[in-house]
C-alpha cells in the first residue's frame, strides 16, 4: 500500500511547560504522528530566523517531514505558547502573539503541491489573523478544486475565534475533528439548539454542511464518528495520562489515515484512540525518536 500524502497547514510553535519546553503546535503534531504511521508529510508553515525555528526544522526533519514549503521571516519570531497544567493534566494556554505562523503567505509552490497531495489537514487557530487566513484559505480551496479531501481540526484557542471561522472553516473540508468540549460552539456556529444529544448534533452538523465524516473525541470515554453508514462509537482505552497535549492531534493523524487507507470505521476509530493513549502517557505532543 502507497504512502499517503499529507499536507499540514499551520502552526509550529514551542509549548513553554513549566519544566522546560516542548516543540508543539497542532497541525506539527499531527505531521509527526502521521509521518509515524507512515505518511509522506510536508509542513506549511512561517518560522523565525532565530533558534528555536532552527530547533524546529531540525526536529521536522527528524519526524521525515518534508521542510521545503516552510517559510523562514527575519522580521516575526518562532510561535511560543505558555502551558500550565490541573492536576489531572489538562492544560491551560497563553499563546503569544505576532509569531512567524501568523505571516505565512501563499505563493507558487504551494500552488504546485497541493493538487498532487492525498489530503490537506488544517486547524482554527493558524487562521487568527492576516496573513495566514487568506494563505490557508487559497490552498483549502485549491484543494477543493483539485478534489484533494481537507480535514478540519477544530482548534478552540480563546480568544483566537468566532462562529464565522469555525462555521466557514467546516463548509470548506470534507471531514470534521472535534471534541466534546468544542461541540457546542460548533453547534452555535450553526444555530444548532445544544441541548440536542451529541449524537443528534452531529447528525444535524453533517446535514447542515454535506461532510463526509465528523469524528468526535470525547477525552477518557473515547470518541464517535458520524458518516454515510451511521453511528460509530469507542470506548477509551485506559492509561496513566502523564499529559493530555497533542492527544487529539496524534487522534486526527490516525484517523486520517485510516480514512484514507479505506478501513472500516470500527478499525478506524479503534486505532486512533489507541494511539491517543499513548500519548497521553508520554510527557509532551509527540514522542521522544531514539537517539
Amino acid at each position: 500500500m502507497t504512502s499517503p500524502r499529507i499536507i499540514s497547514f499551520g502552526e509550529v510553535l514551542w509549548d513553554i511547560f513549566p519544566n522546560g519546553e516542548k516543540f508543539g503546535g497542532a497541525p506539527a503534531n499531527f505531521a509527526c504522528h502521521a509521518a509515524i504511521l507512515g505518511a509522506k508529510v510536508s509542513m506549511v508553515t512561517a518560522l523565525g530566523n532565530d533558534r528555536r525555528g532552527q530547533l524546529a526544522i531540525d526536529i521536522l526533519k527528524d519526524y521525515g517531514i518534508d521542510t521545503e514549503l516552510i517559510q523562514i521571516l527575519s522580521d516575526a519570531p518562532t510561535g511560543t505558547v505558555k502551558i500550565e497544567l490541573d492536576a489531572f493534566g489538562k492544560p491551560a494556554f497563553t499563546i503569544h502573539s505576532n509569531s512567524a505562523w501568523d505571516n505565512v503567505v501563499w505563493n507558487s509552490g504551494l500552488a504546485e503541491r497541493i493538487p498532487k497531495a492525498d489530503a490537506v489537514y488544517f486547524g482554527t487557530l493558524g487562521q487568527r489573523q492576516e496573513p495566514a487566513r487568506s494563505a490557508i484559505h487559497e490552498a483549502i480551496d485549491a484543494a477543493a478544486k483539485s478534489n484533494v479531501p481537507r480535514i478540519v481540526d477544530i482548534n478552540l484557542r480563546a480568544p483566537f475565534f468566532d462562529n464565522d471561522t469555525i462555521a466557514q472553516s467546516i463548509m470548506r473540508a470534507n471531514l470534521l475533528k472535534l471534541s466534546d468540549e468544542e461541540l457546542p460552539h460548533v453547534c452555535k456556529a450553526f444555530h444548532i439548539a445544544p441541548q440536542n444529544s451529541p449524537e443528534t448534533c452531529l447528525q444535524r452538523i453533517k446535514a447542515i454542511t454535506g461532510l463526509e465524516g465528523i469524528v468526535m473525541t470525547c477525552g477518557a470515554q473515547g470518541a464517535m464518528l458520524v458518516n454515510a453508514h451511521g453511528i460509530t462509537n469507542q470506548p477509551g482505552f485506559p492509561t496513566e495520562v502523564k499529559d493530555t497535549v497533542g492527544a487529539g492531534d496524534s487522534f486526527a493523524a490516525a484517523f486520517l489515515m485510516g480514512w484514507l487507507q479505506g478501513e472500516p470505521d470500527d478499525q478506524i476509530l479503534h486505532r486512533a484512540c489507541a494511539v491517543a493513549a499513548t500519548t497521553c502517557s508520554h510527557w509532551g505532543a509527540v514522542p521522544t525518536l531514539p537517539d
